[in-house]
């Protein structure tokens, strides 16, 4: 998929970000919790904005303009969502409410299919979304949940893969990037393996799509999901990418408006793809801005942003780990721009108390990933994630305040 982008550079990129010049307890914003939600350019913004402001309307069913309009636009969103995935055809996309609520969308459906005893694989790298919903299903179904294990350098022991798979197995679910870790999966083997079995697989991008551009026909992959607030879009938006035979198959998963061909008391049939998914009124200004948020990031080039977030991830682990007493958790190479870090003896709720007090702002905790932390044994860790628009200058005060906020808490 060839791209054509502007030639990089980072302090002109910064000017598209309003909240970048922002100050935080008299400091200069610092922000470094991208894996949790990107920031927003202003060409997005101004997308939002003028849907509010020139043709705010519902979508498909009305035959006055505004409705036209942005039923337009609507759909023209749905397919620069399935040229950037490279998605087969256009009604294979179905937008959703976000990550989790695709993932529960297929899970739902798979309530249908499974049986006792059939068998469903995770990986020890999952967020909790790509958990739950499949303990929940395995409740409903009867059906087993086995785990690929993780090793110390925080990568999958593929070895243990093949072990798991089997002729039981029916589904296998694994990210793309670890949210926690950084940790880019070797999705082509794994879905490979998952279909030499004759079992389906979902690829979890949430993390993934700010940083690659995933091809979902060349991965062969049956589902692929994501988030648009991840993409420098608008929250509560999200992307399920399914084979047509398989959304063809899947149930639908709420009823209500939009979903159905016909109505009566006695019977109701539904709708075509891609509407099937689409019950009720959706997030028509996000989607458009979602469209927005996909032209603007192939337009800065994920060439670009990867050679970059490289670059950022490289110097803020060498300058990191020269900090007597810290620990990075994943040190795997295969990684991309996430830094999840504790220091002996000091809470990492704490760190990134006083890194906030200096306007820099990364994420504490478990991310939503407990089985890793267990795994470590460890409560959480401070997690430092960068994005295309941040510095080198951005990794110094992040150093010098991890240095600050040791010396306190020592």
């Amino acid at each position: 998929m060839p791209q054509q982008h502007i030639e990089f550079d980072v302090r002109k990129i910064r000017e598209d970000f309003p909240i970048l010049s922002r100050q935080l307890n008299g400091e200069q914003l610092v922000y470094l919790d991208n894996a949790a939600t990107s920031q927003t350019p202003i060409q997005v913004i101004d997308v939002i904005s003028d849907y509010y402001k020139n043709y705010n309307s519902n979508i498909h069913r009305g035959v006055h303009s505004l409705s036209q309009e942005a039923t337009n636009k609507y759909e023209n969103s749905r397919q620069k969502v399935q040229s950037h995935f490279n998605a087969k055809f256009p009604h294979e996309i179905i937008f959703t409410s976000g990550t989790t609520d695709a993932i529960n969308l297929v899970a739902h459906g798979f309530e249908t299919i499974l049986n006792e005893n059939d068998e469903v694989i995770v990986s020890a790298l999952e967020h909790h979304s790509n958990i739950v919903p499949w303990q929940m299903l395995c409740e409903k179904t009867g059906a087993v949940l086995r785990v690929i294990p993780m090793n110390e350098e925080g990568e999958l022991v593929l070895s243990e893969y093949d072990k798991l798979l089997s002729d039981k197995t029916k589904l296998v679910f694994v990210n793309h990037i670890s949210n926690a870790l950084g940790t880019i999966n070797p999705i082509e083997r794994i879905i490979e393996k998952a279909h030499g079995v004759g079992a389906a697989i979902l690829i979890d991008g949430a993390q993934a799509c700010p940083h690659i551009r995933p091809d979902v026909l060349a991965l062969d992959v049956d589902f692929y999901v994501a988030s648009a607030h991840k993409m420098c879009g608008p929250t509560g938006v999200g992307v399920l990418y399914g084979k047509e035979k398989w959304l063809n198959t899947l149930p639908p998963y709420q009823g209500g408006g939009e979903m159905i061909s016909e109505v009566t008391f006695e019977k109701t049939t539904y709708a075509d793809l891609p509407h099937k998914f689409e019950a009720g009124t959706p997030h028509v200004c996000g989607v458009i801005a979602y469209g927005a948020a996909i032209d603007y990031l192939n337009g800065i080039g994920f060439e670009n942003i990867q050679q970059h977030e490289k670059e950022l991830l490289t110097y803020a682990t060498e300058q990191l780990t020269a900090i007597e007493g810290l620990r990075i958790y994943g040190p795997t190479k295969n990684k991309t721009s996430v830094i999840s870090f504790n220091i002996n003896g000091i809470h990492p709720y704490d760190i990134g108390t006083i890194l906030d007090k200096m306007g820099i702002a990364v994420r504490t905790g478990h991310h939503c990933a407990q089985p890793i932390m267990d795994y470590y044994k460890i409560p959480g860790t401070v997690r430092a994630s960068f994005s295309f628009y941040n510095t080198l200058d951005e990794i110094d005060k992040l150093v010098s305040g991890v240095k600050k906020a040791k010396a306190m808490l020592s």
